[in-house]
């Protein structure tokens, strides 16, 4: 790789970081799908009835054991069996939230199990009902907890979000393979910018994460783990 090489990639920074934001769009929309799924599931499978606990774990073991790929192409062309056409960001989203899901669940389920039980009886007393206990008392001092876990979640998802080049997302490695097309000397340098792009946004991610995570520590709790 000469000199002339890395100038000329550096022409098409923009296409490369212009695909990046593409990759940070799927990581916010299967985040947002995985919280929102993986809250619910942790609580059913720590306070819900037997049958929903069952559910609920079922749940889990199936999105867990899986492979992301596979997941990408079943929600890609399996819509599309039933005459219902879907973007394949949307595909992406959905494919990569559902198991992303799966694993937040197990996150938060840890960090529910992990506050002592007097707060469910404390909460009780003040008056409150089960279902408000868990929702105002325990769950965001579970969220508060989980934030370290939450954080490997976010290294992963991040980089599975490559994985949407295989259903047609125009993303980072995408934009970096057609570079290459174009241009083969360049394939080599673009894959390494692409490279740096990602440890640039992991180390930015995390360090936001952690800098949550102090902030809302809760003194004498973590100490119980």
């Amino acid at each position: 790789m000469s000199l002339t090489h890395w100038l000329r990639v550096w022409s098409y920074f923009p296409v490369l970081l212009q695909g990046l934001c593409v990759n940070l769009s799927l990581l916010g929309g299967l985040l947002g799908v995985g919280f929102l799924l993986g809250v619910i599931l942790a609580i059913l499978e720590v306070y819900g009835p037997r049958p929903l606990r069952i559910l609920a774990f079922g749940y889990s073991w199936v999105f867990r054991s899986i492979p992301e790929i596979l997941l990408l192409l079943l929600m890609w062309f399996g819509p599309a069996r039933f005459g219902l056409e879907i973007s394949p960001f949307l595909a992406a989203v959905i494919a990569l939230g559902l198991r992303s899901s799966a694993y937040q669940a197990e996150i938060f389920r840890g960090a529910l199990q992990s506050i002592p039980v007097g707060q469910m009886l404390a909460a009780r007393a003040l008056g409150l009902s089960r279902p408000g206990a868990v929702i105002y008392v325990l769950l965001p001092q579970a969220l508060r907890l989980s934030l370290a876990g939450w954080g490997n979640e976010f290294a992963v998802v991040l980089k599975d979000t490559t994985l949407a080049y295989a259903i047609g997302v125009v993303e980072v490695m995408r934009q970096a393979r057609y570079i290459g097309s174009r241009e083969f000397p360049l394939i080599l340098p673009a894959y390494l910018v692409v490279a740096l792009l990602f440890l640039a946004a992991t180390y930015a991610g995390l360090f936001a994460i952690g800098y949550a995570e102090k902030k809302l520590r809760i003194p004498g709790l973590e100490a119980r783990r």
